[in-house]
């Protein structure tokens, strides 16, 4: 097993921070990484195993322990199938008993530092990822004064299944226990973090994807209100009609229960008995419904957009923003003619505006804004309503950004567009654990700005800092910054025309 750091050693840390912490439910052993300078505590339980009637229930306290846990190895990664080759885990394969955490701290910090804490969410699809991926290591960012979290939580069917037997078992209410999970962690630092140097009352929510779309949905949501004052969110928002968290449970429940009777489960209680590998399995066919957060009644009790349209998610400061390319699918082979054609088979009599807007005078501007187009229609549109809703109604400072620098050819990705995930090892500084690529010191160099901007943001809700192009508050100005080789700031007039057109003709209306 690959595992984080420089060695299994129990080696002191600087100054003789202690490498053993005692949480709520025992003593913790870490161990140094990054050449001392970080002190790492692997696989540390938040939840009881959500294994036999534990699976499809909220998440359970974890159970206390004697003596010292050793926590210098990840815990398993929760059980999917394979979702995308990127994805590489350091741990020792998936389980059900997947409810992990890792805390990564300053090895400087004492007990009661009141560093702020950074909560990662990894994306995926909320059917696949770990808190284990090399890509959002701690090597790097508590090195910027942060504390930072990574955590796994329930994928799949085994994370947002609701049938009707599952509601009736519940007050009515089913499904979201990934989301579930978020909440019972966040109340594990609440409760844990200040002896590992972090401050439970700063507290910044983060991911990227399914990690933002999660983010989103957790200021939306009750249960998750008061445990965390910042949120940034990375090239995903569940406010789009069809996003995950605007079905109702009713309409859920009829395809879950309906999927759950072609497995052969008569009742709950055989449900529960199957093995994890076959619900996944049958979970991954093709015609398969994808599980994922649904308006369950207790912890959401309305679409998402709603509560943010209301005014009634968290006020709190965001960062928030997608890449360039997140899909440059539809721009493969793209000519003006088929541009052209693919404007009128779309927005028919809207045509002509479109190609206003997303223009393709020349096979070279077609493609671009096929991969324009391709991008909204896949994430950035939904990531855009949300930052414009939480500008409305947050009462809170936004900053917006647009990632525009384009990665170099490594073995999962061919190179030179700035695409969908592109931006998590620039956040996290771990450039090097991407396979093949070869870095140019310019993307060195914007690593650096975003780790500080992201850290600067968590200590103070402002990401401003000494030695960084100044980011203007998006909800003052309406300037977003451009994070590419050169970071530049200026307004984002061309993307409200296509996204205001964009809102109006998915909601039937004209120009």
């Amino acid at each position: 097993m690959a595992v984080l750091g420089m060695s299994m050693g129990l080696v002191p840390t600087a100054q003789g921070a202690s490498l053993t912490v005692k949480t709520a439910q025992g003593k913790v052993r870490g161990k140094t990484i990054h050449e001392g300078r970080v002190r790492a505590f692997l696989g540390i339980p938040y939840a009881a195993p959500p294994v036999g009637e534990l699976r499809w229930r909220a998440p359970q306290p974890a159970g206390a322990w004697k003596g010292v846990r050793e926590a210098t190895r990840y815990g398993a990664h929760c059980y999917q199938g394979h979702v995308y080759d990127d994805m590489i885990f350091q741990d020792d394969g998936p389980s059900e008993d997947c409810l992990y955490l890792n805390v990564f701290t300053p090895a400087k910090a004492r007990p009661n530092s009141k560093l702020p804490v950074m909560f990662w969410i990894h994306g995926g699809g909320y059917s696949g990822g770990s808190a284990s991926e090399p890509r959002h290591d701690g090597d790097y960012l508590p090195t910027r004064g942060v504390v930072l979290v990574t955590i796994n939580y329930r994928l799949g069917v085994l994370g947002f299944l609701a049938t009707k037997e599952l509601a009736e078992e519940n007050n009515g209410s089913a499904g979201n226990y990934g989301l579930m999970d978020m909440v019972a962690a966040l109340h594990w630092v609440h409760n844990n973090i200040a002896r590992f140097g972090g401050d439970p009352d700063n507290v910044t929510i983060f991911g990227e994807s399914a990690g933002s779309f999660a983010v989103s949905t957790l200021m939306a949501a009750e249960p998750a209100r008061g445990l965390f004052a910042k949120a940034i969110g990375e090239s995903g928002g569940a406010l789009n009609v069809g996003a995950p968290g605007s079905a109702t449970l009713a309409e859920t429940e009829a395809k879950d229960s309906a999927w759950a009777a072609s497995l052969g489960a008569k009742t709950l209680a055989e449900l529960r008995a199957m093995p994890a590998e076959t619900l996944i399995e049958a979970g991954r066919k093709k015609g398969a419904m994808r599980f994922s957060p649904v308006i369950d009644g207790a912890f959401l009790t309305e679409p998402v957009a709603e509560t943010y349209s209301a005014g009634r998610q968290a006020h709190v400061p965001l960062l928030a923003g997608w890449n360039r390319d997140e899909n440059a699918g539809l721009a493969r082979g793209m000519t003006v003619e088929k541009w052209k054609a693919f404007a009128a088979d779309h927005f028919g009599e809207q045509a002509a505006e479109f190609l206003r807007l997303f223009p393709g005078e020349t096979d070279e501007q077609a493609q671009r804004s096929a991969i324009d187009y391709g991008s909204a229609a896949f994430i950035a549109f939904g990531t855009w309503r949300w930052i414009e809703a939480q500008r409305e109604t947050g009462d809170a400072p936004v900053y917006r950004y647009h990632f525009e620098l384009a990665a170099p050819p490594s073995k999962y990705h061919p190179g030179w567009f700035a695409f969908h995930s592109d931006d998590i090892e620039y956040v996290f500084g771990t450039l090097d654990t991407r396979p093949g690529a070869e870095w140019r010191p310019e993307d060195r160099k914007l690593s650096e700005e975003m780790m500080g901007y992201w850290t600067n943001f968590a200590r103070s809700g402002d990401p401003n800092g000494q030695g960084l192009p100044e980011w203007p508050r998006y909800d003052k100005t309406g300037e977003i910054v451009h994070l590419d080789s050169a970071i530049t700031a200026g307004d984002a007039a061309k993307t409200q025309e296509r996204y205001e057109f964009l809102r109006k003709w998915m909601s039937g209306g004209s120009r």
